[in-house]
């Protein structure tokens, strides 16, 4: 696995070497665009909008469209003029409790690994994170970008988890969090066995993200064997479907029918 990063954990006075790693594993496949009838790969290219020419690489600029429909060019001088100063340093500047951070802050997960002359200090900080219940509010810079983490321990390891700053959050619409609307204890008491009933354990192993499998098998499928348009046409689904409520049911019905649904 090869490192994203390299640099330093900066712990007080302290400095742990270090080494970040994706923590996690995409399930992206990968697709071409191409055209139907002879599968030729189809090519991007840069179109003037104005009068209709390719334009190459090199006469393409950044702009920044005002209000009037001008534009302003940034260059590569502007972009390093606003960069924050170039670091290989994890800086952590506050700790504080995981629980107190909303989960909608969170966003990437690393894996922190030491260097091998680090792995006294790392092994210090992790017990001193895992001791205190806190984990390290920290700021670092990747791809010329700042970003806001929190150092945390995770089994044996500790994470480097990447947050949201809190000006990349929306606000949520009124409609996204009705007042206006009354709900009777039964509903409620329902709605909580429902809960309870479907109550287990968190373990990660349990799911699995089939999509990926699946669409493979089909590529496969399709790739060994000579599929016709008559034969797409012809497939036919078997298995049982099972009936949902629909908005217009009563609250109560689709609680009831939920019930049964979960003791069957």
């Amino acid at each position: 696995m090869r490192a994203l990063w390299k640099g330093s954990i900066s712990f007080g006075l302290v400095n742990i070497p270090i080494k970040l790693y994706s923590g996690t594993n995409p399930h992206a496949i990968d697709l071409d665009m191409v055209r139907k009838k002879d599968h030729c790969p189809i090519q991007f290219v840069r179109i003037c909008k104005k009068d209709g020419k390719e334009v190459p690489w090199n006469d393409i600029a950044k702009g920044y469209k005002k209000q009037n429909g001008d534009y302003v060019i940034i260059d590569d001088s502007d972009f390093e003029k606003a960069a924050p100063e170039k670091t290989q340093t994890i800086d952590i500047f506050e700790f504080i409790k995981e629980e107190e951070i909303p989960s909608k802050y969170l966003e990437k997960p690393y894996i922190v690994e030491p260097a091998k002359e680090a792995k006294k200090s790392y092994a210090l900080l992790r017990a001193a994170l895992a001791k205190s219940g806190k984990v390290g509010l920290c700021k670092f810079i990747m791809r010329t970008a700042e970003h806001l983490g929190i150092l945390k321990v995770e089994e044996d390891a500790i994470l480097l988890i990447q947050i949201r700053f809190n000006d990349e959050l929306r606000e949520p619409p009124a409609t996204a969090a009705p007042k206006d609307v009354k709900i009777t204890k039964k509903e409620l008491d329902m709605a909580l066995s429902i809960i309870e009933q479907l109550t287990e354990t968190f373990d990660p192993e349990k799911y699995k993200n089939t999509y990926k499998a699946a669409l493979m098998k089909v590529i496969k499928k399709k790739s060994s064997a000579k599929t016709t348009s008559k034969a797409a046409k012809n497939g036919t689904s078997t298995g049982k479907t099972t009936k949902r409520a629909t908005a217009k049911d009563d609250l109560i019905e689709q609680l009831k029918a939920s019930l049964e649904i979960i003791k069957n």
